[in-house]
């Protein structure tokens, strides 16, 4: 053994000796990621997207988003709180993604401005975290109550609120990860000490807790503290933090999935996901394979049964039934960009242990058709659901205005596109995806660029640059949108021939200054339906989803503003009688696409109803903005046009009906809405059946709707009655009727007056009170109206 392989094996035996999660501990990593910090984006609308971004990031007051910070450690900040989510109860969450996103912004750019901000934003929130004095860093309002009545075990946990607050939990966790990234992207030593500060404290508040009352906790949206925690076990070396780690993972979804049963439909989506990124953090670290196989059963069941075209998933946030995707082609409220940012997350890690092609597939599909459609070219805004709904549009976010849990995400969305280009392991190195780039493999002193330009030519080329020559195998993905016998592939201008094996095709040669790898991709035209195998059908063209412009016409909040539901594109809802169908039939549905000559990537839509729509133009959904547009076409045969457009009509015509007369609404047991129009409760529960969410109680729960114009007439309750159950229903504290009673079980809708001196409020606080002794029906909506 000479003594340079001497050295490294004492340092893995020591190393071995301090961490307890040395190389035998953990499941093996098959691929490596590169450092964000090892690759530079080059042109293309990634770059673009990159560079908006950097904008928006330095458009923010950084004295602004770290004001909660500072009223939580006691001390007086320099500017007042956003407005929006920052100053209605969620104070402080984009404060934690916002670190995030100048760490990995830093690490990917080298952006020194970028640098200062992270700095000047961490040194406050060291003021902040100092005054606590306890290692307490936080922006929740009311924050020290919470925890110190968590602390003595007084625990009143919800979905989404805890002891009073509007997900403290959820909150915290963004000061924990924007803290570990600034420390691991951003390579800040005062951001770690702050994190292991922050987790000390922690574990001191539930060290006095059982697991049961800390489950209980867990009832609350919660984020994925548990994945923190043992990143800070992994950085730290100390094994209290991945106990710490454990004690945070929500058992009842945890035990579902050991078993593979898939209980989703009805669960808040992005509540879930982070939770299942832990379990598999925690699995990787102690060599778990029964929480990583969790965690890949998690993985699959949404991406395989859970999953539109684009890579996203949810309806108003919450996971819809595997078997019916009705909702999704009928809501406003889309996938949620959030959901794709932590189905990423969790992808990378399935992929570094199985280094399996398919996890690469999905991930290319969302980022290139979900994330980066999320992002306005033009201004920058992020956006919140991407409807699937034919004919709508989406919400984009303003800087000064606009700060949805999708706006924390969206900040690190587009400073994160190098995290997956490349991966390595030992002589190995990966290409996953054809984003022009240029990578640093700085321990095999190589430079790799990749080039491609998909609007141009179907093609992608790698260029190597080696100081001096090296041996090393070169692995490409090969994507799932390339035939396997149309792959072509040289070396230098030689024509190789190359063997595909799990997903991948390799080249093994001792690498040269200036080899190049030329790749023809021929790209191929698809057409998918969803899981339940509906008759709407989306088309991808190689890794495009494509999508048509339907019109700019009344789009209602197109740039949002500070208001609490101003995420949703709340204009009018074409009638989808009225959008385009494709008449003919599944094996011939391609022939209904042709090339458009002289446009790249566009393709043109005909043999439609109705006509107008004929020659309609696809082209990649990430290229359509500020605009209505269509991904899922329906398809019907000749004879069901008239038959279904007729049916369609009728619906769309009762539902306009109320619609139209809607000042306000809010859906029961959905988190969003229910938090937009600030519930309170007592002994409430949720729950769903057959998609539709409820909220029932024992006591009472109540909402704040908007009656701006104050010309509100009618409140309009739809419930199911079930048996023995009544409640009354209070507006402002006057009792105006009851549900319930004398109704038959069922589903039903009761319309009650509002008193004439309550009509000139612009607030309406309506509460459902259960009549003791009984429970109340399950409430699925509760509308404020101006009907006659």
């Amino acid at each position: 053994m000479n003594k340079k392989n001497l050295i490294f094996n004492l340092a893995v035996a020591l190393l071995c000796l301090v961490n307890p999660f040395a190389a035998n501990a953990q499941l093996a990593a098959k691929v490596e990621s590169f450092p964000v910090s090892d690759v530079r984006l080059t042109e293309s609308p990634f770059k673009h997207a990159e560079d908006m971004d950097i904008n928006y990031l330095l458009g923010l007051d950084a004295d602004r988003l770290m004001a909660p910070y500072l009223k939580g450690g006691g001390l007086t900040p320099k500017a007042e709180n956003y407005p929006n989510w920052e100053n209605t109860g969620l104070d402080g969450h984009i404060g934690g993604h916002y670190l995030s996103a100048l760490s990995y912004m830093y690490a990917a750019t080298g952006n020194t401005r970028i640098k200062e901000r992270l700095d000047y934003s961490l040194n406050e929130l060291k003021r902040a975290q100092d005054a606590a004095g306890d290692g307490y860093l936080g922006g929740t309002p009311n924050g020290r109550k919470i925890w110190d009545e968590i602390k003595k075990g007084t625990i009143n946990a919800s979905s989404f609120g805890l002891n009073g607050g509007w997900v403290p939990l959820y909150n915290i966790h963004k000061t924990y990860a924007g803290l570990r990234d600034a420390y691991l992207q951003g390579g800040s030593l005062l951001a770690k000490d702050m994190l292991i500060k922050l987790t000390d404290w922690m574990y001191n508040t539930v060290s006095g807790l059982t697991d049961a009352q800390v489950q209980e906790m867990l009832k609350s949206e919660h984020g994925g503290l548990n994945e923190v925690f043992a990143d800070v076990a992994s950085i730290t070396g100390n094994k209290k933090y991945l106990e710490l780690a454990h004690k945070f993972s929500h058992q009842t979804l945890l035990q579902l999935l050991l078993q593979h049963q898939d209980k989703l439909t009805g669960m808040h989506a992005n509540t879930q996901i982070p939770k299942v990124i832990g379990f598999k953090r925690i699995a990787d670290l102690e060599g778990n394979k029964d929480w990583s196989d969790a965690a890949s059963f998690f993985w699959k069941t949404v991406v395989d049964n859970r999953s539109v075209s684009i890579g996203g998933n949810s309806v108003r946030e919450h996971f819809h039934p595997s078997d019916n995707f009705t909702s999704m082609f009928e809501s406003e409220q889309g996938p949620e960009t959030c959901n794709t940012y932590n189905m990423l997350r969790l992808t990378k890690l399935l992929f570094q242990t199985s280094g399996e092609a398919s996890f690469m597939d999905y991930y290319e599909r969302a980022l290139y058709n979900h994330i980066l459609s999320t992002q306005d070219p033009i201004q920058g805004g992020f956006v919140y659901f991407t409807p699937m709904r034919a004919g709508h549009y989406r919400v984009y976010s303003q800087p000064q205005t606009s700060f949805w849990c999708c706006v924390g995400s969206g900040l690190e969305n587009h400073a994160r596109y190098g995290e997956m280009i490349y991966g390595f392991k030992d002589n190995d190195l990966y290409v996953n995806l054809f984003i022009p780039s240029v990578l640093t493999w700085k321990a095999k002193n190589i430079r790799i660029e990749q080039q491609n330009n998909f609007a141009k030519q179907e093609a992608a080329d790698i260029i190597v640059d080696a100081k001096k020559t090296a041996l090393f195998t070169l692995h490409i993905r090969k994507p799932e949108w390339v035939k396997d016998n149309d792959l072509k592939v040289s070396v230098n201008g030689q024509s190789t021939p190359v063997t595909i094996k799990d997903g991948y095709l390799s080249i093994t040669r001792n690498w040269s200054k200036g080899d190049k790898v030329h790749l023809e991709l021929p790209m191929q035209l698809r057409a998918v339906t969803t899981p339940d195998n509906a008759q709407e059908y989306s088309f991808l063209y190689g890794p495009y989803v494509l999508a048509a412009k339907t019109g700019t016409q009344d789009q209602t909040g197109l740039f949002a503003d500070e208001s609490r539901g101003g995420h949703i594109a709340a204009g009018p809802q074409y009638p989808l009688s009225q959008l385009p169908v494709i008449v003919g039939t599944k094996e011939t549905i391609l022939d209904h696409l042709t090339k458009t000559k002289g446009k790249a990537l566009t393709f043109t839509l005909k043999g439609v109803q109705p006509s107008k729509y004929e020659e309609l133009e696809l082209v990649p959904f990430h290229q359509l903005h500020e605009c209505r547009y269509m991904i899922y076409f329906p398809l019907v045969s000749e004879q069901q046009v008239k038959e279904q457009q007729e049916k369609a009509l009728q619906q769309e015509k009762e539902k306009a009906a109320i619609e139209n007369v809607t000042l306000d609404k809010v859906f029961c047991g959905e988190q969003q809405p229910e938090s937009d129009h600030f519930i309170k409760m007592a002994d409430s529960n949720t729950g769903t059946d057959n998609s539709l969410h409820w909220r029932e109680t024992r006591q009472w729960f109540s909402y704040q709707l908007k009656n701006n114009a104050k010309n509100a007439t009618k409140v309009r309750i739809s419930y199911n009655q079930g048996r023995e159950r009544a409640a009354n229903l209070l507006i402002n504290g006057q009792k105006i009727g009851s549900i319930g009673v004398p109704q038959s079980p069922g589903t039903t809708v009761v319309i009650l007056d509002i008193p004439a001196s309550l009509k000139g409020e612009s607030i309406l606080e309506i509460k459902i009170e259960a009549a003791a002794p009984r429970v109340s029906p399950r409430v699925y909506e509760v509308r404020l109206t101006n009907e006659k």
